[in-house]
């Protein structure tokens, strides 16, 4: 699971946003059915072990980002507005496992799902420098990340500007709970909503 999530973190990086920001402006990436693509020029998204650029399609494992922008036609780079990140460099050789990503790219699509029924004014966005999928309502984060040091499986979260006190909060960056523990969509969409309501009535954690 972790080598498919850090090289599907660099692709996201290297080849969709950083090529993006450099064309159009924004690293902002969005979740489409069965994995996540740009949301301006170029117009390019993975599809679970795959990279699409037009009518090509180019496997993700055993590639590096330089060879599948190249395939694509544009530059591995990623966007200097950001300190966190996959850590994947341009030459690094990808090790995608189509079952893991499999289940990381439907958490996302889950995710998706549930933050629209949940926020349906709201834009989840893909972030790449965090590889997470979020929104961000009355100073408080929602989302789902495909796992990190944390948590190294996909998982959805909730995490308040200002910190909370309370049972509800079980990490330093307010909640999670592991995306297999959801078992369904209504659970997903409870989490949130409960989420809201504790960072709503939740006193703030005192420094």
């Amino acid at each position: 699971m972790g080598t498919t999530r850090r090289s599907l973190h660099g692709v996201a990086e290297l080849v969709l946003a950083g090529p993006q920001y450099r064309e159009s402006g924004t690293i902002r990436l969005r979740i489409v059915p069965g994995g996540f693509a740009t949301v301006g020029a170029p117009e390019l998204r993975v599809n679970v072990t795959e990279l699409v650029a037009g009518d090509r399609a180019v496997p993700l494992n055993g590639s590096t980002c330089r060879e599948l922008a190249t395939a694509a036609g544009t530059e591995a780079e990623a966007a200097d507005v950001y300190a966190d990140g996959s850590g994947v460099g341009p030459d690094d050789t990808l090790g995608v496992d189509a079952e893991a990503a499999a289940h990381i790219l439907e958490s996302f699509g889950r995710g998706q799902e549930a933050l629209v029924r949940f926020m349906p004014d709201a834009t989840p966005v893909l972030w790449p420098e965090h590889f997470d999928l979020g929104i961000s309502v009355d100073e408080v984060n929602y989302g789902v990340s495909a796992g990190d040091t944390y948590l190294g499986e996909p998982y959805a979260y909730a995490g308040p500007w200002k910190a909370r006190q309370g049972a509800f909060w079980n990490t330093p960056f307010g909640a999670a709970h592991p995306m297999r523990l959801l078992a369904d969509d209504r659970a997903l969409l409870d989490f949130f909503e409960e989420a809201r309501e504790r960072a709503a009535q939740d006193p703030v954690e005192r420094s």
